[in-house]
């Protein structure tokens, strides 16, 4: 009877708000009896276990095996195609995999061979709507950029809309833009970042 009264309080909760608001399962836990056993519930009432742990030194990832070159290799890819979001990555992911990443992680190579004394991160969050920020290469100690890795989306007359990526560098104090490919979209208008 119980069984039957929680389905059917569910299922009067769901069809008066449309689905939008699910019953939370808390308060099912409240109307069940003390001293009934829990169905989600162990017992471990006279078991014991143990855990045996292996040092298989085989298995662990070191650091030498993944650089920091990598790392922030890695980290550049991932923030990219957050970017991109849902609607423009799977659009333009082949041909950037293949033109435009390899091209920034060149660049990416670069910065780390040169400033190899310092302690280099990528910031966390690209910027949406249609800012041009990618990410930003930046020396921890210092809290200073050293590149700033942007795509741009530009309106071409007769040929439609390109994503134009590019970089700044701290050497020339940000003001100059280092071409790293333009990726063509279509006539129509693009979706905004993040999307």
């Amino acid at each position: 009877m119980k069984q039957w009264l929680q389905r059917l309080m569910i299922a009067s909760v769901a069809v008066l708000t449309l689905g939008v608001i699910t019953p939370n399962h808390e308060i099912w836990t409240n109307f069940t009896d003390k001293n009934e056993p829990n169905e989600s519930g162990t017992h471990a009432e006279g078991m014991e276990y143990s855990l045996e742990l292996q040092d298989n030194r085989d298995d662990l990832l070191t650091l030498d095996s993944y650089t920091r070159e990598q790392q922030l290799v890695a980290h550049a890819r991932l923030l990219t195609y957050e970017k991109f979001g849902q609607r423009i990555g799977p659009v333009i992911q082949n041909e950037f995999d293949h033109e435009i990443f390899p091209r920034i992680e060149a660049v990416i190579q670069t910065t780390v061979h040169n400033a190899a004394d310092r302690r280099l991160a990528i910031t966390e969050q690209p910027s949406g709507d249609y800012a041009e920020k990618i990410f930003h290469v930046y020396d921890k100690t210092a809290n200073e950029d050293l590149i700033k890795f942007h795509v741009r989306t530009e309106k071409r007359p007769v040929d439609g809309y390109f994503y134009n990526f590019h970089y700044h560098t701290a050497d020339d104090g940000f003001v100059a833009h280092h071409s790293v490919g333009d990726i063509y979209w279509s006539k129509n208008t693009p979706p905004k970042w993040l999307s």
